[in-house]
């Protein structure tokens, strides 16, 4: 009974890893249920068996992928730590994670638009994204004269959609540019320092 299952976690395991690979190369619209059958080297009915449908399999990969990355934010926002450190790893856990999921953006962005409150709520396991703590940190290095006075939810809009923009446009990014896959990943990861510069030079005295 053990033995099978394991093999159930096992052959699970392996069609969300196959499903990732072909959500990644062909984003969901794009991707078949027979693409993540064959890469997961099983036939169609079976992975049927485990997920009924491409939504469901798809909603597992992301929530797989966001209950590592929602988290550490969580922590990050509510550590005892410098302001400046705080932006530099929140832009390069957001960065790494949009480069290991890059279907993320638009796949989040279609499930809001349905539902807002909901969506968010349920995303964040019914408590409300720690933006309030960050917020307040902001608001504490203003009154000491730290940095620039700046409202902080547009400094939390500035990290966010410098992070996400270049991965919601990444077709057009890359056909403008001539950028292969490779190239374009190479200019996230160099994203991940000049993006956190830009923003903390943006509220440097």
């Amino acid at each position: 009974m053990v033995e099978e299952s394991n093999k159930d976690q096992s052959t699970e395991q392996k069609i969300l890893a196959a499903a990732k690979e072909v959500f990644i190369e062909q984003g969901l619209a794009g991707a078949r249920m027979q693409d993540i059958a064959d890469k997961a080297g099983i036939n169609k009915a079976l992975l049927h068996y485990y997920f009924r449908s491409k939504d469901k399999l798809f909603e597992m990969v992301f929530h797989e992928a966001a209950m590592k990355f929602l988290p550490k934010v969580t922590m990050l926002f509510e550590a005892e730590m410098p302001l400046f450190d705080k932006i530099r790893v929140f832009v390069d856990n957001y960065i790494s994670m949009l480069i290991d999921n890059p279907f993320i953006p638009l796949f989040v962005l279609n499930e809001v638009h349905k539902n807002p409150t909901d969506y968010i709520t349920r995303l964040w396991g019914g408590r409300t994204p720690p933006v309030a703590e960050f917020a307040a940190h902001v608001q504490r290095e203003i009154a000491a004269g730290n940095i620039r006075p700046v409202n902080p939810f547009h400094l939390m809009m500035n990290m966010i959609s410098m992070c996400v923009f270049p991965f919601v446009g990444r077709p057009i990014i890359k056909g403008v540019f001539k950028l292969e896959n490779d190239q374009f990943m190479k200019l996230m990861e160099e994203r991940k320092t000049l993006v956190a510069d830009f923003i903390i030079n943006s509220i440097k005295l």
